[in-house]
């Protein structure tokens, strides 16, 4: 069944149905985001307890409500290193000869994924995290860092979720993504957007390359972020890749392949501070 659904969307008009989709949730025609909000509560259980706004009728589109903030308080920030966002971990681990691993049998190359912004990465250590389309949609930064580039790569839409992960090769590194580098005290970080299936755009708290990205395109910034500032948001489920340097931080031994995670929680200690 994954390799078909794999299959489906080689076919599929990713592009065209997210954009579409995306003028859809953009909509704040009164019948079709009442529609799509309900419906989309009710479906996924979306715990509206935790939003800053709870009343589903105050949102003027699905975007606004797939992106709504939460209350004060509701992500508190743990120790060390944490989560950029709610979700499963998918994969974690080193980064091994420069690849990282995506499921069973399949990996890929850290400088396909992020370009030149991975320099100084190969050898240390990444977390991916899957966002459900129930989860809380908005980035934060692990720790603090200043921003100092970003590479918008335009590519697929494929899904991200573990189906796909497991049927198609080096499906991160093909998929359109946002690669943000961070220079940290634990020398430089990766936080990487990836773009998938429906997501109608990826935003950042900065000016920036509007999504769907049409090239590559590399902007240089200096601009200080502290550990849980809000960084971008995704307008539909999506997957959010830590990259760390080599020697300066040890992931959370708790988390494994398919633990939930909320952001604020642990995703790594650092060791040289």
């Amino acid at each position: 069944m994954s390799a078909l659904f794999a299959s489906l969307q080689k076919v599929v008009p990713t592009h065209a149905l997210s954009r579409l989709v995306g003028r859809l949730a953009s909509s704040e025609n009164e019948l079709i985001k009442r529609a799509f909000i309900e419906s989309f509560a009710r479906i996924y259980d979306v715990n509206m307890s935790e939003a800053q706004c709870s009343d589903l009728g105050e949102y003027r589109s699905f975007n606004e409500f797939f992106t709504r903030p939460l209350r004060e308080g509701a992500r508190p920030l743990s120790d060390g290193i944490v989560c950029p966002a709610d979700g499963v971990v998918s994969q974690l681990g080193a980064i091994e000869r420069g690849r990282l691993l995506q499921a069973k049998g399949h990996d890929y190359a850290l400088t396909t994924l992020a370009g030149d912004l991975a320099e100084g990465l190969e050898g240390g250590n990444f977390c991916t995290i899957y966002l459900a389309p129930k989860d809380y949609h908005r980035v934060h930064l692990p720790w603090n860092g200043t921003l100092t580039a970003t590479l918008a790569i335009p590519g697929e839409l494929y899904s991200v979720n573990a189906a796909t992960e497991s049927s198609i090769p080096g499906l991160f590194a093909r998929n359109e993504r946002l690669v943000c580098r961070f220079d940290t005290a634990v020398g430089p970080m990766l936080v990487i957007l990836v773009g998938a299936m429906i997501v109608a755009s990826i935003a950042t708290e900065w000016e920036g390359p509007i999504s769907p990205y049409q090239r590559e395109e590399v902007n240089d910034y200096h601009l200080v972020y502290e550990r849980g500032d809000e960084i971008g948001r995704f307008m539909l489920g999506s997957t959010v890749i830590c990259c760390f340097s080599p020697g300066q931080v040890a992931l959370n031994g708790r988390l494994q392949p398919g633990s939930s995670v909320r952001m604020g929680e642990t995703m790594a200690t650092p060791l040289s501070l």
